[in-house]
């Protein structure tokens, strides 16, 4: 379950951050608001895993892929950890990336859903986070959302199963949903 903690008396900041235990649970912040989520599960880091070697194969020299926990700090106030997240090397620290990514991509589960599809959305869209992709392990299902000119998140694509999604922010390269799961796909999500 994901938690959302007030800070007595004011809001949390990056420095509070270093002072949580190192307990396998995520610790990120949102407008000095703390979310703890707990360790992901199989599925989840499956895909993880997958699609993070899926974009590093294809990433230009420019641009890095991280998996997480890297931290994306633009503010004293939010850090957030995507689940993989993609950069300019020039914009990375040995610590932190303290710009938007121009890839944030979050895996579904039970205790981040709702948190994945609104709280940290919103986050990266106020951030600048060009596209954004979120992932259902359990169906599995792809929906990439990209900024429109006026700096708000619409959605551009939504695949399931074995359809394709060809992304071409931040650099060209094809997703199949069912792929990312490897021998946990059955086939029968569709």
């Amino acid at each position: 379950m994901t938690v959302m903690v007030e800070h007595e008396g004011s809001s949390y900041t990056v420095e509070d951050l270093e002072g949580m235990p190192d307990d396998g649970r995520r610790y990120e912040l949102v407008d000095g608001h703390l979310l703890v989520s707990p360790a992901p599960g199989y599925r989840h880091q499956k895909i993880v895993l997958k699609l993070g070697a899926l974009l590093d194969a294809s990433c230009p020299e420019d641009l890095a892929v991280l998996p997480a926990p890297f931290a994306v700090q633009p503010s004293g106030k939010t850090e957030l950890q995507p689940d993989l997240l993609v950069g300019r090397h020039a914009d990375f620290t040995e610590k932190l990336l303290p710009v938007a990514p121009l890839l944030a991509v979050e895996v579904l589960s039970p205790s981040t859903g709702i948190r994945d599809l609104t709280i940290k959305k919103n986050a990266y869209e106020r951030m600048g986070v060009i596209s954004y992709w979120v992932i259902d392990p359990q169906e599995p299902v792809l929906a990439a959302f990209e900024l429109d000119p006026e700096g708000c998140y619409r959605q551009v694509a939504e695949v399931q199963g074995e359809k394709p999604f060809d992304a071409t922010l931040p650099f060209p390269v094809r997703v199949v949903p069912a792929e990312l799961l490897g021998t946990l796909w059955d086939g029968e999500s569709e």
